[in-house]
């Protein structure tokens, strides 16, 4: 047995761990699988990491057919550490989800874990219809865990959810069936170059890439994001703010860059769309009447900042931009996981309800201030290091696509800079209104059953619990680390952008 025969594990020992909650009803089985299947992922991917020390690219043909028609796996450092990444989230907003109850919920570990198994799975496929069939495995589950989970009003607006990912997905589907058409093979390795190479080709890879997207959050069609995830719970919302994006923008990175091999004729385009998604979601954080809601509108505004990487194309912008995808992954489960803890604890989730809480919730305050700070770019935080890295190498943009170097390091410095004032001014606002002002005399319980209980005297031994604020404070930490290491892990990225942008190792490994 080879290390490359053991990839399809990551898609399978999830798939199968479902299969045994669903059979074996056990609560403490639930448990016990909800925490160690990401501990297992993560495990793994830490593993991968040390071996692609010395291999580069790993690949498996499941059956051991050719390269061109089985079903590759495949890994390089950047699906190493994206596997490493969503493995450590995941497990984080597992440990949220028991604390809070939410694991009792029928079927939710099977979902979960269903969930898990088609996220490994689109990290490693090295095909574009398999990565289709994992992008559903991923997103079916989704669906139930938004009508099982979260306050009544899920039950709506869940339906924009599934309407938007439905239709999606069957543009994803039909840009699939595009490229199979026009380049006779959706094997990744064998469309290297092709799409710079045909316009036809270019064209159904095209939308493939507007479908990832739409389901990554870019404007304009970013509205079903600030519309739904704010309405699951905490530990959901997490969940997917760790998953669904950030594979639809690992799918981006992947597929443009081994397709294109440099700048799209429509860059230009896309430079405007990303200063767009850069600025309607910051400026959107300030309009925003619910913690989550600002957060949700965060996550727009990251995924704009990762899309420069895209835009500039080059093997530094790439390393800032994975960078930039984990810090954003870490630090915001971490914020979503803290204001999950204060509405579970205060049963309030909006802005104005909660307040003066500066002086009952310290370790929240701060958790609050480094996870906000670090979305703006402030020190000592992994968001500085992740927008300098994005300045730095837009800095040295070389002309594309008709576009001088000069106008796109102009327009992605200015739109990060002019986000980056926006996102602190309205994050300040979120800060100040959360724990400065009058200090509250009531709160309302969390509910299970309806979302919120009947108020009641706010006394000084209601506090949120120190189990409820770890998953938080680690996910914080995590993000503080990765600013204080960054000189240890920044040539893992590094050398991940390398990959990317030198995919021979990634077409010998897979074709052979």
């Amino acid at each position: 047995m080879t290390f490359s025969s053991l990839l399809p594990l990551f898609a399978a020992i999830p798939l199968l761990a479902a299969g045994l909650s669903v059979v074996v009803r056990r609560a403490w089985l639930d448990r016990a699988l909800l925490l160690l299947v990401p501990v297992g992922t993560l495990i793994g991917a830490v593993a991968l990491l040390i071996h692609h020390q010395s291999n580069a690219v790993v690949a498996h043909s499941v059956g051991s057919f050719s390269g061109v028609v089985a079903i590759p796996f495949v890994s390089d450092t950047f699906t190493a550490i994206m596997l490493a990444v969503t493995g450590f989230a995941t497990l984080c907003a597992s440990v949220f989800l028991l604390k809070t109850g939410e694991d009792r919920f029928r079927f939710a570990t099977a979902l979960i874990l269903l969930l898990s198994g088609g996220v490994n799975g689109a990290l490693l496929t090295g095909d574009l219809f398999n990565l289709f069939v994992f992008v559903e495995v991923m997103l079916l589950p989704s669906y139930a865990l938004i009508a099982i989970t979260g306050t009544w009003r899920r039950l709506g607006i869940g339906r924009s959810f599934v309407i938007v990912n439905l239709v999606t997905s069957t543009v994803l589907l039909i840009g699939v069936g595009l490229v199979y058409g026009a380049a006779g093979t959706v094997n990744l390795a064998a469309l290297a170059g092709a799409a710079s190479e045909d316009p036809m080709i270019g064209l159904a890879v095209t939308v493939v890439l507007v479908a990832l997207a739409i389901k990554g959050g870019m404007v304009p069609v970013h509205g079903w994001l600030p519309s739904t995830y704010p309405m699951t719970s905490a530990g959901i919302m997490a969940l997917f703010s760790a998953l669904h994006t950030k594979v639809a923008l690992y799918a981006i990175f992947r597929i443009y860059s081994i397709t294109f091999e440099g700048a799209a004729p429509w860059m230009p385009v896309l430079l405007v769309l990303v200063l767009a998604t850069m600025l309607v979601g910051s400026f959107s954080t300030m309009a925003s009447k619910t913690l989550r809601g600002a957060l949700a509108f965060q996550m727009v505004a990251g995924v704009g900042h990762i899309l420069v990487a895209v835009v500039v194309m080059t093997e530094a912008s790439l390393a800032a931009g994975m960078f930039y995808m984990v810090h954003h992954i870490i630090t915001m489960g971490g914020l979503i996981l803290a204001s999950g803890a204060l509405e579970h604890t205060y049963g309030n989730a909006k802005l104005g309800g909660l307040s003066g809480m500066l002086g009952r919730e310290k370790l929240l305050a701060v958790l609050f201030a480094l996870g906000l700070g670090s979305l703006v770019g402030l020190p000592p935080t992994s968001g500085l290091w992740g927008k300098a890295g994005l300045v730095v190498s837009a800095a040295a943009a070389e002309d594309a696509a008709g576009v001088s170097g000069a106008w796109i390091a102009g327009l992605t410095i200015g739109g990060i800079i002019v986000a980056s004032i926006i996102s602190l001014i309205a994050l300040q606002r979120v800060w100040s209104t959360l724990f400065f002002g009058h200090v509250q005399e009531t709160y309302r319980p969390d509910d299970t059953r309806t979302g919120r209980g009947d108020p009641k005297p706010l006394t000084a031994d209601v506090k949120c619990s120190a189990r409820l604020l770890a998953p938080a404070t680690v996910l914080i930490a995590a993000s503080l680390a990765l600013f204080f290491f960054a000189g240890l892990v920044l040539p893992l990225f590094e050398t991940a952008a390398h990959g990317l942008m030198d995919p021979s190792s990634y077409i010998k490994a897979v074709l052979g």
